[in-house]
């Protein structure tokens, strides 16, 4: 007897979400890995002993490594608040409270709700067509708030679910976006340093140029010119998707569902957009943490209430 595709596929894609699983902290360890070479080449191989040369040397060493570790520092914190933090999960028996007047749900409050059976088995109850905002996860059994996604390798929904990055060892949702786009960022701005640091380096490989030090710290030099350009090519590309899906308010999985939709309810212009990952704190935009006024003037940034726009919500209801 022979499988259906569904099962199969489905088959295959818990095997996929379990190795993920199992990933966990080899990822880590890789990443510090990746820093520690790195560090080994920038700080003690090359730039620190610079340091000592006097002259135009020792002001351009003292320059990058300033700069060198100012950002490991911001990466290091952005990369482990992204992996620390929770990205926001869906309370156990949460559901969206019901306008009686207009059936509209306001999914800010979640009310108790007595049970775990939410009759599905009753699709005349839950997601009908009279009501679509109201929407349920098949497998948590349980209503899903607005932009919320269920991943499968976390095995829960997540709110406004963007991926789960196997980098990070942890979902990318709404209460870690932030810090997950800071992670890229300073990545970015790292590789990108660290590359141009090392080229000239990397072109006496290829030349009659002089270079100090022991075959192995050439090795390691090499490999982490490599790395490092390798990530600060990928990462740019990664981080130029990722600030046109800010700037039109859109998930990486939304991005998907807004081809088929190309006018966007949650798109409410490119401050407002930006504003509801970054918040309106100026002075928080660059380091992976909200501040008092954020959390108050932002409840958006809670991941429950996404405010959308008046047209479009008119048009859905002709």
């Amino acid at each position: 007897m022979q499988k259906s595709g569904k099962s199969v596929m489905a088959w295959n894609v818990f095997k996929f979400c379990t190795a993920l699983r199992a990933l966990g902290s080899i990822m880590i360890v890789l990443v510090l890995g990746i820093i520690g070479v790195t560090y080994y080449v920038i700080v003690v191989a090359n730039y620190g002993p610079a340091l000592f040369h006097g002259g135009l040397d020792s002001f351009v060493a003292f320059f990058v490594l300033v700069l060198f570790h100012s950002l490991l520092v911001m990466l290091l914190w952005s990369y482990f608040t992204t992996v620390l933090t929770d990205p926001g999960g869906v309370p156990p028996n949460w559901k969206p409270s019901i306008d009686e007047e207009s059936g509209d749900a306001d999914p800010l409050v979640g009310l108790g709700y007595e049970g775990t059976d939410l009759g599905l088995n009753q699709p005349a109850t839950f997601g009908e067509p009279a009501n679509p905002q109201l929407r349920v996860c098949r497998k948590c059994n349980q209503f899903k708030p607005p932009r919320c996604h269920h991943c499968s390798v976390c095995g829960r929904c997540i709110l406004k679910m963007d991926h789960h990055c196997v980098w990070v060892v942890n979902c990318v949702g709404a209460l870690n976006y932030k810090y997950f786009l800071l992670f890229l960022f300073y990545t970015f701005l790292l590789t990108t340093l660290v590359t141009l640091s090392l080229l000239r380096l990397f072109i006496a490989f290829f030349t009659d140029g002089v270079i100090n030090g022991t075959s192995g710290t050439l090795v390691a030099t090499f490999v982490t010119f490599v790395l490092n350009l390798s990530f600060a090519l990928s990462i740019m590309g990664f981080l130029v998707m990722h600030i046109s899906l800010v700037l039109g308010n859109t998930t990486t999985i939304e991005a998907f569902e807004k081809k088929t939709n190309p006018k966007w309810r949650y798109d409410l212009g490119r401050r407002k957009n930006f504003e509801q990952v970054f918040g309106v704190d100026k002075r928080c935009w660059f380091i992976p943490a909200y501040s008092e006024e954020d959390w108050e003037r932002m409840p958006v940034l809670r991941g429950f209430d996404y405010p959308t726009r008046p047209d479009l919500d008119e048009l859905q209801q002709l």
